[in-house]
């Protein structure tokens, strides 16, 4: 059976994009058509400037919206990274094979680093080697299938590289992965600038709709999206990257195609009205879901200790003959 690995990083609230890109399909598909993991990484949050208790905070949400987007631990192993070792041993072998090049290559830490020294700053060592992690947590599961958006695609493509290399060097290790996408809403764009991702780590709440906004603030943030100069309602990622994105929301809620949603208004007002609603309904089950794991904070305990068990499980192998291989003695 094909084994799919894929997280989440509590770096911000879970927004829209995350649901649409990545949770719905790991409810409705993922976990049901392969051996799959799903984890909350928060190890990755500790790459920049943070708050701890916010860290700790936006794990538990995080992972509770996981079982909220209907993530089943019956069908699926769900987890919080910093629970199983193997993530950070297999780590270290990692950042030894890997290149400094290959590091300062990776398109995040290049605009990160970037932005930092244009303030006089710098980066933390960890933003650098952070891929090194990434991979670590695709490869100790044999994983077959990363479901990842475009931006993560290039973190994929290295582990992909240094599996093949630790293969090639030390003997047989690794499963190689590849990364998947959904067809549709692989990228939900920001309302307020819809040439930029919505991602839950942006200063721009407007733009932005979060999975646990009230149904009124999810109403008012969409119909004060950004739109495009001209009146058609035209499917135009290009030219009409505001009213394109309206589009692709719409046709993800509902299961249509965005072109062909396009045909069937004669204004912006209209469209926003319609997604605005779609968008309401498709967080609606969330939402209540949410709020019942919420009132039960021992089921969520419970499933993050299992699903770390089964994790670990599944991941000592694979780390301990990495181990062996690379030429450490056995404990």
């Amino acid at each position: 059976m094909t084994r799919v690995f894929s997280g989440v990083k509590p770096t911000g609230h879970l927004t829209l994009g995350n649901y649409l890109g990545a949770l719905r399909r790991w409810a409705e598909v993922d976990q049901h058509q392969a051996d799959a993991l799903f984890c909350v990484v928060d190890l990755h949050a500790l790459t920049v400037d943070h708050d701890p208790a916010r860290v700790r905070r936006l794990s538990r949400q995080a992972a509770t919206l996981l079982l909220a987007s209907g993530l089943d631990p019956k069908r699926c192993t769900v987890f919080v990274q910093s629970h199983v070792d193997e993530h950070a041993r297999l780590s270290y072998l990692l950042e030894c094979v890997a290149t400094d090049g290959e590091m300062r290559r990776m398109i995040q830490y290049k605009e990160k680093a970037a932005r930092e020294q244009g303030r006089g700053g710098s980066v933390r060592l960890s933003l650098l080697t952070y891929p090194a992690l990434m991979a670590a947590d695709i490869l100790a599961y044999d994983t077959d299938e990363v479901p990842v958006g475009e931006d993560q695609t290039q973190h994929v493509e290295l582990a992909r590289d240094l599996a093949v290399r630790f293969n090639h060097r030390y003997g047989h290790t690794f499963v190689v992965p590849r990364a998947t996408a959904p067809k549709v809403a692989a990228r939900v764009m920001n309302l307020q600038d819809p040439t930029s991702k919505m991602g839950k780590s942006d200063d721009s709440g407007p733009g932005i709709v979060y999975l646990l906004d009230e149904p009124e603030v999810v109403r008012k943030k969409v119909m004060r999206a950004v739109t495009d100069s001209g009146q058609d309602v035209v499917y135009d990622r290009e030219e009409r990257p505001g009213v394109a994105n309206l589009l692709e929301i719409l046709a993800a809620c509902e299961g249509g195609d965005p072109e062909a949603l396009s045909g069937a208004y004669a204004s912006y007002g209209a469209l926003k009205k319609d997604t605005a609603e779609a968008v309401v309904e498709v967080l609606r089950p969330v939402q209540e879901r949410h709020r019942e794991l919420c009132a039960d904070p021992g089921y969520v305990d419970g499933v993050l200790r299992a699903g770390a068990a089964e994790a670990r499980e599944m991941a000592r192998p694979t780390v301990d003959a990495a181990y062996r291989a690379i030429g450490l003695l056995p404990a």
